[in-house]
């Protein structure tokens, strides 16, 4: 279990800042995402925790220790990339065992993390098996087996499920939360682009955008309480709806934000107006998409099957007590 402490730090490659003045604390046991747009500096701050790249400048501190001299290997971490990053000649066994051998542990102590690591992962019928008579998603298991053999204080994981399709994602995401409870003692550092991951996952989200944090907190604490139109359009799945201009000034705002499950829809007697442009149903819930004359379609999430067309006219209004208020810079009006 470690502390992570980043101090001011900042990467830059040339001229160009990537990380701009990042200070986070991370908990012993805590499981942190990263999340953020493509290019907003997640997979660049997870390589200067591993050590993989240098700190321009700033401080990184494991259990209150100054690290940014240290090497890789004596930070006490392991590290799960998107590729897998396992050697193709040798057995699933092997490939786990293979930071062990190096550390010179014992043949006996390299079977039974071995072992337990499988046993925890489910893959153990396959470690006599080479990792291209494996699938995708018991490649990404392996290298997750690899890392725990190695008893990390810390673990970091870089998108590691992105190369996965959709039902892998979903059960591959619940082995990395069993690890999780199992592993309590460690702490774990995990990014992502995908929101939904983040929300299934975290202890806490740290949200970065052009190489700067823009919020950090409790899934839900980003997902009812957003710092901004950006986090609050990032976080949540469809995103927020924005309604702006004559629409939103009566509710005395620049910018009215409202999720589409907080919508409601009342016949004849709505706040606002607008047209089907496109429903669809899942199932459990459905998704009707209104054109209102906003930037983007807003979205109306509704329980089971709904049976509006294209074209239908409808009246919708937001619960009172779910509605976000920004001001003209996209920060929120309390």
């Amino acid at each position: 279990m470690a502390n992570l402490e980043l101090r001011n730090i900042r990467k830059s490659f040339g001229v160009v800042d990537v990380i701009r003045g990042v200070n986070l604390d991370i908990r012993p046991g805590e499981f942190m995402v990263f999340v953020g747009p493509s290019g907003c500096g997640k997979s660049t701050l997870l390589r200067l925790i591993a050590g993989l790249e240098d700190i321009t400048s700033g401080e990184l501190l494991f259990d209150g220790q100054v690290v940014n001299g240290l090497t890789p290997s004596k930070r006490g971490i392991a590290m799960v990339f998107q590729s897998y990053a396992l050697y193709p000649h040798m057995t699933v066994y092997e490939n786990m065992a293979f930071g062990l051998t190096l550390e010179k542990a014992g043949k006996d102590e390299i079977r039974k993390r071995v072992l337990r690591a499988a046993e925890m992962l489910q893959i153990e019928p396959y470690l006599d098996r080479l990792p291209k008579q494996l699938s995708g998603g018991q490649r990404q298991r392996v290298a997750i087996g690899r890392a725990i053999t190695r008893d990390p204080k810390v673990f970091l994981f870089d998108e590691p499920l992105s190369n996965l399709d959709a039902a892998l994602r979903v059960a591959t995401r619940l082995e990395i939360a069993k690890l999780h409870e199992e592993m309590s003692q460690a702490t774990m550092i995990y990014v992502t682009h995908d929101q939904v991951e983040a929300m299934t996952l975290a202890d806490r989200i740290c949200v970065l955008r052009d190489g700067v944090i823009e919020q950090v907190g409790t899934p839900m604490e980003l997902y009812e309480k957003p710092d901004s139109m950006f986090v609050a359009g990032f976080i949540g799945s469809p995103k927020m709806n924005f309604i702006t201009g004559a629409m939103a000034e009566p509710f005395g705002a620049h910018t009215v934000g409202i999720r589409g499950e907080h919508l409601v829809i009342k016949p004849g007697d709505g706040v606002w107006n607008g047209k089907v442009i496109h429903t669809e149903n899942l199932g459990a819930d459905s998704y009707v998409y209104l054109e209102m004359g906003t930037e983007e379609p807003v979205v109306v999430r509704l329980d089971g099957k709904n049976s509006y067309h294209s074209g239908d006219v409808i009246h919708i209004a937001p619960m009172d007590d779910k509605i976000h208020r920004f001001d003209a810079a996209g920060k929120p009006i309390r």
